[in-house]
């Protein structure tokens, strides 16, 4: 049965993930949820409680860099990373060496560490003496967890039973996730955008079609607090087939969209639950184009939300309204010889 405490009580805590038990837990970004990194059946409770499927990777969470070197092969650049960042919302990934369970390292044998900057959970991994799983609580593409009402507002009641243990201390400070940062690349690479920056741009790699959908989500939930008070455009720029589609896919997946998102290439418009206007400009030669489709009167409606691909053929008529709406220049680049895809984004 859920237990709920308001602090951490390090001696039931490690109980609870002695046991197998599933936590969840406070810390500098959002509640957590956290088991064993070493019990392959919390590993697969955790899965369950998740919804995520075999061969998703995690990451793990340590108390200090020398526990990080008992997991993984830290090369110069991530010894760098851990010296500047570490403790704090940045997740470093590097070659695994194969001692969590199974389901944790990723396919290529990767794994990212955090040592987060909260006191009493680094007391906790310490007294543990080794490394939790850890990932937001939330179910996937739900808001994020700032408190515990956001996270049981949007389970099931059969993942409401694999919770052991609730840590709540009340809202925490809206933080943003933390930033992701692969170096097994010849250059330290941003998997994921947090408040901390290598770059004074926005940009993240994107290796698959599911991760583009998931830069869709991350960056709903960065501007959705907009919703309500200012339509909200994403301007979408790339080329045929660099997943213009699949990001509107993972936006709409977090907006809470339910229906199947197709290309409008030949409609031009597509509407998605009175929430979603899904716009193609290829054939646009200029603002008539745009204003036949009804753009003005539809950022009258300030919950409206737009994802309008080929963006950069119709930017001046677009910057006309960034008084009037929100607008997120999204810049989604092909790189050919690894299939990734290079994503940045900014606003006007």
């Amino acid at each position: 049965m859920m237990k709920t405490i308001n602090h951490f009580d390090n001696k039931l805590i490690i109980k609870v993930l002695n046991s197998g038990g599933l936590v969840i837990f406070p810390c500098e970004t959002v509640y957590g949820v956290a088991v064993d990194a070493l019990n392959k059946n919390a590993v697969k409770k955790l899965n369950d409680y998740k919804k995520r499927p075999l061969g998703k990777p995690y990451a793990i969470m340590v108390s200090d860099q020398k526990m990080a070197k008992e997991y993984v092969d830290l090369n110069n650049t991530a010894t760098n990373l851990y010296q500047e960042f570490l403790p704090g919302p940045v997740t470093i990934v590097s070659k695994g060496k194969g001692k969590v369970a199974n389901g944790i390292e990723s396919e290529s044998g990767t794994l990212g560490v955090r040592i987060p900057d909260y006191k009493e959970l680094l007391k906790v991994i310490k007294e543990f003496g080794h490394p939790i799983v850890a990932t937001s609580a939330n179910a996937s593409y739900q808001k994020r967890p700032y408190k515990i009402a956001d996270i049981m507002d949007n389970i099931s009641s059969k993942q409401k039973g694999l919770i052991d243990l609730v840590i709540d201390v009340g809202e925490l400070p809206h933080n943003e996730p933390s930033t992701v940062i692969d170096t097994t690349f010849d250059e330290p690479t941003i998997l994921r955008q947090g408040e901390v920056k290598l770059k004074d741009t926005n940009e993240v790699l994107s290796r698959s079609e599911e991760s583009t959908q998931n830069i869709g989500k991350e960056l709903w939930q960065k501007y959705e607090k907009f919703c309500g008070i200012r339509p909200i455009v994403f301007a979408l720029e790339g080329e045929m087939g660099a997943g213009k589609t699949q990001f509107t896919k993972g936006l709409a997946r977090a907006m809470g969209i339910h229906e199947e998102i197709t290309s409008p290439t030949y409609n031009l418009l597509l509407e998605y639950e009175d929430k979603l206007t899904h716009i193609d400009a290829w054939r646009f030669k200029s603002e008539e184009d745009l204003n036949s489709l009804g753009f003005v009167k539809l950022l009258e409606n300030k919950n409206m939300v737009l994802s309008v691909e080929w963006a950069d053929r119709i930017i001046e008529t677009i910057k006309k309204y960034r008084d009037q709406a929100v607008i997120v220049w999204v810049k989604i680049e092909y790189l050919p010889t690894d299939n990734f895809r290079l994503i940045s984004w900014g606003n006007f």
